[in-house]
């Protein structure tokens, strides 16, 4: 049978496209198809070795780089699903997915050693990228030394290639299941819909282990022959150099990333005649960051998704960005978006309610939470977003509120209820609520609203960020700290955010 998920595409464009430039990377190296494709072969060899094949976890902590996209793509090519891990979660984070998702593989940039030693968890195999050393020898040199040859699993459209990790409402984070068919098709829809050419090269300045940037940037190039440039961080007065050294044409962000380019000192002067294609996801982009790069002849696609649909479910085109100013636009070309009220049922365009998707794109389910699985979707199959909006009459796609209080601050999603759960062991406080707070940098900022016993010190901003530090990563720690007499509630008890967000400006 042939192969038909993601482990066949570095043959394939082996095959298809050997010599042209897949990935550049630090100051000038670079890795064809043919030198990619290789170097998936032998990681893929340097974890059978070890044990690893069909459904085992191989996790990933690390910033973008070759090792992340070649342990991708070995990991797939024996049938194991990768879990990338995000760089910013805490040791106890950290812990937590290792544990939740079975790692039986752990590769990690040497920078985090720490990190994962404070975290705990005894991962049968653990391997450092780079050279390592004689006791411990790194990725790169077990690579060096492996075989070419990998046994080639036959992976379906249903099989599992990925599990990424998202946080939960009631405070844990969840491992949302990939397929390999919901990676092709989301990249698929990025073809169609960004018109996404071989002769692309995209700047990837966003971490791979976000799905947005992984689903939404890189594999949609790498399907289509197109070539990366990796950043491990993001420095606009860098990236703007690589634009312009590498004529890049594609470019993905958050408003924050759009407006901290067109601020720095070199945006007039950088050469941006090549950049055709920006999206922008996370948040509405502003009208200023709108008015900036019109100016430069440069225009946006925005879009709407989640890590359950891998991650895009709709995309508004740049001809529409004016026209359409405020929505997220249309459904992706293999997606499919409805509207529905709180008893299921399928409302008039106009209407709000709760925002449905399906389609190929939309994920399998929660790693180990069938309940929550089953609560996801609806009885015909649909996935429930928990995020309120309406279709215009055109079926434009605008947001409206989110069932879920979830907080975007720039490209992050935080879960209040997590934070919450943490701020409850804070000595002297009886009550907590985390909202989000609009801030020009961010997009918005996690607040804390507290009631207090009164016995002992009232906390206040600094303690409690410092009793956070290490517990959770720190774009989740408030940036801001209000003690209350009281918290407004329903009559069953519940916490009304929406009168908090009124008070404080949310």
């Amino acid at each position: 049978m042939h192969d038909h998920g993601l482990g066949s595409w570095m043959s394939t464009r082996r095959q298809k496209t050997p010599d042209h430039v897949a990935l550049r990377f630090g100051d000038g190296e670079s890795m064809t198809y043919r030198e990619l494709a290789d170097a998936a072969d032998r990681v893929s060899s340097v974890l059978r070795h070890r044990g690893i094949g069909v459904g085992d976890r191989v996790a990933y902590l690390g910033e973008n780089s070759p090792e992340f996209l070649q342990t991708l793509f070995g990991a797939v090519q024996l049938g194991a699903v990768f879990v990338p891990v995000n760089t910013r979660l805490a040791p106890p984070e950290v812990a937590h997915v290792l544990r939740d998702c079975g790692a039986r593989v752990l590769i990690h940039d040497p920078e985090t050693a720490a990190r994962v030693d404070a975290a705990g968890v005894a991962v049968p195999h653990r391997i450092a990228t780079g050279e390592g050393t004689a006791d411990h020898p790194g990725l790169s040199a077990l690579v060096r030394t492996a075989g070419a040859g990998h046994p080639g699993a036959r992976a379906g459209f249903d099989d599992p290639a990925a599990i990424v990790y998202t946080s939960g409402t009631t405070g844990r984070a969840k491992g949302a299941v990939l397929t390999h068919g919901n990676l092709t098709w989301v990249s698929l829809n990025c073809i169609v819909d960004y018109d996404v050419v071989s002769t692309d090269v995209a700047l990837m300045i966003s971490p791979l282990f976000h799905v947005a940037s992984l689903g939404m940037g890189a594999l949609p190039v790498l399907l289509k022959g197109g070539t990366l440039v990796l950043e491990k961080g993001f420095d606009p007065g860098r990236a703007l150099g690589l634009i312009e050294r590498h004529r890049v044409t594609m470019l993905s962000g958050v408003p924050t990333t759009y407006q901290l380019l067109a601020d720095h000192p070199d945006w007039a002067r950088t050469d941006v005649s090549r950049l055709r294609k920006l999206t922008c996801g996370g948040s509405a982009v502003p009208t200023r960051i709108l008015n900036a790069y019109e100016e430069r002849g440069l225009s946006f696609s925005q879009g709407y998704g989640m890590t359950e649909t891998s991650p895009g479910a709709t995309s508004l085109s740049p001809e529409m960005t004016r026209a359409k100013q405020g929505s997220v636009g249309l459904p992706h070309f293999f997606t499919d978006v409805r509207i529905a009220d709180e008893n299921g049922s399928v409302v008039p365009r106009g209407t709000i309610g709760e925002i449905e998707i399906s389609g190929p794109n939309v994920f399998a389910g929660y790693h180990g939470l069938p309940e929550a699985t089953t609560a996801a979707f609806t009885a015909d199959g649909w996935f429930r977003s928990g995020d309120l909006g309406y279709l215009d009459a055109d079926g434009y796609l605008f947001i409206s509120d989110r069932l879920k209080d979830m907080i975007i601050s720039g490209a992050e999603n935080i879960y209040p209820a997590e934070v919450e759960n943490l701020l409850a062991d804070l000595p002297g406080v009886t009550g907590s609520a985390v909202i989000g707070v609009p801030d020009e940098r961010w997009g918005e900022v996690p607040w804390a609203i507290l009631t207090v016993s009164g016995d002992g010190p009232t906390p206040d901003t600094a303690s409690v960020q410092a009793f956070l530090d290490g517990r959770i990563a720190r774009y989740k720690i408030p940036k801001h700290v209000v003690v209350v007499d009281e918290l407004p509630r329903t009559a069953s008890g519940k916490v009304r955010k929406a009168d908090l967000r009124d008070r404080f400006g949310g």
